[in-house]
């Protein structure tokens, strides 16, 4: 990963000479100080110069950026290991460079055209989008710049932008280029595939005690033992220090009919409407009902269906229409009501099914409420427990003694590694494992160590028992572990041998399907299988492989199953029709454009260092980075 940073890093010349090197004022912090600066000089190029507080706020300011992109703050140590200050002296040369070629050719900027950009600098605009005077000055004033001293570094950087805008300005890539890129991105392919198990090759007979030892001297740190430390905590939290028998039959009682609402469930009624078009409709049905009529045969002559009218099944509280819901709930199972005036006109309403309400006895809850009752109690007295045995801790009394006096547990684990693991291969499972482990690695035996949080409402007290120093097994110790491996290495490697036997066969003109059928192996056919492809069998290395080789080209890659391979032949290669330049996605053709633009201007560099002279004072970098 460090390798891949570093290469990043020194491609940024282009973006510093676009965007950094234009705002850097701002987020640098730059002083009036960074042009007089200390007598010695970071680097010159020609003659240019910049100071040790150039350097210095320019490293201080990229080692921010490389902090918040990794969430925590870098370490000098780490950002050597970054090349940081690599990075940083390579876009100071670049810039130095570029104003040495600026004085050359005698380029400036008049005073119109500066007074125009520093008033375009959002950084100094007010609230209502223009330049603030006022602005301007407070936010100088915060980076400890001079209003003279911005203004000379403003023009500096306007004048680079010269060089930078005669160089990549209207810049655009190449039509051939576009189009390779979208035969580039549109190619697919097809291929045969064969996924070989390690089965193929087992069984693996038992290793000799010769190859044993050989195996377990080559591999021997493989099989240190870590170290391991004894851990005794106590956590604290209300369950630990509940006490169930304390809370006294009467207030769980009293709780009970608090909460009565809690153990009810409430009547529920399977309701029906039939909505009439005028009151007197409705008065009209009601009499048929009353005379004899069911209550089906009304709802059919209203060309209705039963599914129609059905409300659906309800609390009294859930029913959206007040008026129905005091009907319904005051009639028989059966019963039809008067006429009631709904939301949405005059309705008859039916009640067909009667849920009587149901409270759980308190028999059937009282373990339930005890315990909610004991966990309010310890949860009120936690503090006054953790801060006992604080005190008692800072009295002299150990750890057993205190968890004896307030009857607390003392949790003991023998011996367990920086990971979570025991000598037998097992996992503990310890509350807030990971803090604890790293803390008790970090403290000695018999220590008070600081407590550790559990959530917003527990403790943990911890101390380390014992140490076992990490040291070498020997081989009657782990020798089932090492002749598992060995097996595990041994089939591998046959596995891999075969495999790459039978990819010359296949490349020399063996039939496929030949190879397939005498190992008893699936031959399986992937079409259309494109760079960016996602397949159940390759993994993206998978498919990197596969548009590695030309078409009717072979190769060997691992398989998604553990230990298997796969052997692949590419039979067909499609490139798209109608690739163009238009085909190209937008963003990319963007990037591909910079990315022109980012080589010439390293061309550039490049050519102005062979022009110029660049000196690099290492002692004076040195003195940068220690203050």
């Amino acid at each position: 990963m460090l390798d891949s940073l570093r290469q990043a890093a020194t491609t940024w010349v282009a973006k510093l000479l676009l965007g950094l090197l234009v705002l850097s004022f701002a987020v640098w912090g730059i002083s009036g100080s960074i042009f007089g600066g200390p007598g010695n000089s970071v680097l010159t190029a020609g003659e240019t110069s910049v100071s040790i507080v150039e350097y210095r706020l320019a490293y201080d300011r990229q080692l921010n950026v490389m902090s918040r992109q990794f969430g925590t703050r870098l370490t000098r140590e780490q950002a050597a290991a970054l090349g940081i200050d690599q990075q940083v002296l390579s876009q100071l040369v670049a810039g130095a460079l570029l104003d040495e070629q600026a004085s050359e050719m005698r380029l400036g900027l008049s005073e119109d055209r500066l007074a125009q950009l520093t008033a375009e600098d959002p950084a100094f605009h007010g609230p209502d989008g223009r330049f603030d005077r006022q602005q301007f000055e407070f936010v100088l004033r915060q980076v400890g710049m001079r209003p003279e001293d911005y203004l000379r570094n403003r023009e500096r950087v306007a004048i680079r932008q010269q060089i930078v805008d005669a160089v990549a300005e209207g810049l655009r890539t190449p039509d051939a280029y576009l189009r390779a890129v979208a035969l580039y991105q549109g190619e697919d392919r097809t291929v045969e595939l064969m996924v070989m198990p390690r089965s193929i090759v087992e069984p693996i007979a038992d290793p000799t005690d010769a190859q044993v030892t050989t195996y377990f001297d080559d591999n021997k740190q493989r099989y240190a033992a870590p170290e391991y430390r004894g851990i005794a905590y106590i956590k604290l939290e209300p369950e630990d220090i509940a006490d169930e028998d304390a809370v006294l039959p009467d207030a769980v009682e009293a709780r009970y009919n608090d909460d009565i609402d809690r153990y009810t469930t409430a009547e529920t009624r399977r309701i029906e409407q039939l909505v009439f078009a005028s009151e007197d409709d409705a008065k009209a049905a009601l009499e048929k009902i009353r005379a004899g009529t069911s209550f089906e045969d009304i709802v059919a002559e209203q060309g209705r269906t039963m599914a129609d009218v059905l409300l659906g099944t309800f609390a009294k509280n859930r029913v959206a229409d007040p008026a129905i819901a005091e009907i319904a709930f005051g009639l028989p199972s059966g019963g039809v009501s008067d006429v009631v005036k709904g939301n949405f006109g005059s309705v008859l309403v039916r009640v067909t099914e009667i849920k009587p309400a149901n409270v759980q006895p308190l028999a059937e809850v009282a373990g339930k409420i005890r315990t909610e009752i004991a966990l309010e109690e310890a949860a009120n007295v936690l503090l006054d427990v953790h801060d006992s045995y604080e005190d008692a801790r800072a009295g002299g009394e150990t750890m057993q003694e205190v968890a004896s006096r307030l009857r607390l547990t003392v949790e003991t684990v023998e011996a367990v590694d920086s990971r979570g693991r025991t000598p037998d291969g097992g996992e503990v499972n310890l509350p807030q494992q990971r803090e604890l482990l790293a803390e008790a690695f970090d403290s000695d035996v018999g220590i008070e160590n600081p407590t550790i949080n559990i959530g917003a409402t527990g403790f943990l007290f911890y101390e380390v028992t014992d140490i076992i120093p990490a040291r070498d097994r020997t081989l009657d110790e782990v020798r089932d572990q090492v002749v598992a491996d060995w097996r595990d290495d041994e089939a591998a490697t046959r596995l891999a041998q075969k495999a790459e036997a039978l990819r010359k066969e296949l490349a020399d003109g063996r039939p496929f399907a030949e190879i397939a059928e005498e190992l008893g192996l699936e031959l399986k056919t992937r079409r259309g299988l494109k760079r960016d492809s996602e397949d159940l069998d390759l993994d993206r290395s998978g498919v990197a492989a596969v548009f590695g080789v030309a078409r009717g080209e072979t190769g060997l890659v691992r398989g998604g199953t553990e230990g298997s391979q796969i052997l692949f032949k590419v039979t067909e290669v499609f490139e798209p029709a109608s690739a163009g330049p238009d085909t190209v996605a937008e963003q990319t053709r963007e990037s591909l454009t910079q990315g022109l633009s980012d080589d010439l201007l390293d061309l550039l560099v490049a050519e102005l260092q062979s022009k110029y002279e660049v000196r690099i004072n290492q002692g004076a970098i040195n003195q940068a980075l220690s203050f």
